[in-house]
């Protein structure tokens, strides 16, 4: 079970994408686990046979339990990924499964290739099945004779609530766990904005309504660059020592219709143009509002970049989203006045925030960050 977030201490397997015998690749979905943030789609990160389901669909485990094996030598040439450790205090480890997963083992062992699919096509839990065919296995018959069985189903607002309250005590529980264990500080600067925005609206002048490009992307493409030169700011703590980043992995906020919040990363935000971010965001907010944001998405997250839009307010104050270092915040884009070669007028700003861990930086390193991200918005064609 991965770590998807500094709130996560346990996530329940809800579907199987994968069978014993099947050959996987890194990549490769192979299951979707259910966390307070929603359902996630669980990649591989090695290559081989699968030979065992370890845990059954709708058991909930602790953070960095097995959940399947795999043979082969790929699988065991392979060196394990890393995986974030839990930011919340997990459960202390079992050194072997509850009687309840071992007798789910065993039924796990008497049940058809088919009908284990067919199983987690139709969401039921074969650990609670009595097979009828030889020997006791599960048969086809079984699994179509409990999913044509009517069971009473939770109001969907009622479920959504649940959905709610729950994330929102996993972010509480992470945001005051950042609050109590890192020593922020916060730096602001106020940039302006008139070339950023003439060059948008030439890129956008003969482009049909859904390709145009967001102010957003001109504020994270500079953001995404400036950190090349901010390496302590891109990162992790962690284990008390600062561990720079693979890359610049940007967790993008996400704020979801009826409440709640997450931070998916899109990988490699400094190598991407300003087209290519934009399809990224665009596909990242469609997916956390549908289902289907990848682990690799929620895990890797180097820093995070929260923009309030034209909707929200003109500046933000950021709280650091543990293990990273940092937070950048954009406020609303408001026009205020602006002097130009000691003359007053009109200009569009943007106030732009840091959070930043006194471990890991400090205000210098910090507001040359800020002031890198001025001075690439003041050159917008180089973006």
């Amino acid at each position: 079970m991965p770590s998807l977030g500094a709130d996560m201490a346990a996530g329940t397997l809800v579907e199987w994408k994968i069978t014993p015998g099947e050959r996987v690749q890194r990549g490769d979905i192979v299951a979707v686990v259910e966390t307070q943030k929603g359902a996630i789609d669980i990649e591989i990160f090695l290559d081989g046979l699968v030979s065992e389901i370890v845990v059954p669909v709708g058991t909930e485990v602790p953070v960095g339990t097995v959940l399947a094996r795999l043979d082969g030598p790929a699988a065991a040439a392979a060196p394990a990924p890393p995986v974030a450790k839990p930011q919340v205090s997990p459960p202390p480890p079992v050194a072997a499964p509850p009687p309840k997963m071992a007798a789910a083992v065993e039924q796990r062992v008497r049940i058809s290739p088919a009908a284990r699919r067919l199983a987690a096509e139709r969401g039921v839990d074969i650990a609670r099945l009595t097979g009828t065919g030889v020997g006791g296995a599960i048969s086809l018959a079984d699994i179509e004779a409990v999913a044509a069985a009517p069971a009473p189903a939770e109001p969907p607002a009622r479920r959504a609530e649940k959905n709610l309250a729950a994330m929102r005590q996993a972010i509480g529980a992470a945001m005051g766990r950042s609050k109590r264990e890192i020593p922020h500080y916060y730096l602001s600067e106020t940039v302006e904005l008139t070339r950023a925005l003439a060059r948008l609206e030439r890129l956008n002048g003969e482009r049909p309504v859904n390709a145009r490009l967001l102010p957003a992307v001109l504020l994270l493409r500079a953001m995404a660059l400036a950190l090349k030169k901010s390496p302590e700011l891109n990162g992790f703590w962690d284990a008390g020592a600062f561990r720079p980043g693979s890359g610049v992995h940007v967790g993008w906020a996400i704020a979801l219709r009826g409440g709640g919040l997450v931070a998916p990363a899109i990988h490699d935000a400094d190598r991407l143009t300003l087209d290519q971010l934009m399809a990224a965001m665009r596909d990242l907010v469609a997916r956390a509002r549908s289902g289907g944001l990848r682990s690799s998405e929620m895990s890797d997250p180097t820093i995070t970049v929260t923009s309030l839009g034209d909707r929200g307010a003109e500046s933000v104050l950021p709280i650091i989203y543990p293990p990273q270092v940092a937070m950048v915040g954009f406020g609303r884009i408001v026009t205020r006045p602006w002097v130009v070669d000691g003359a007053i007028g009109p200009r569009p700003v943007v106030s732009v925030t840091l959070a930043g861990d006194h471990r890991a930086s400090d205000g210098h390193r910090g507001g040359l960050l800020l002031a890198e991200i001025d001075r690439l918005l003041q050159e917008p064609d180089a973006l």
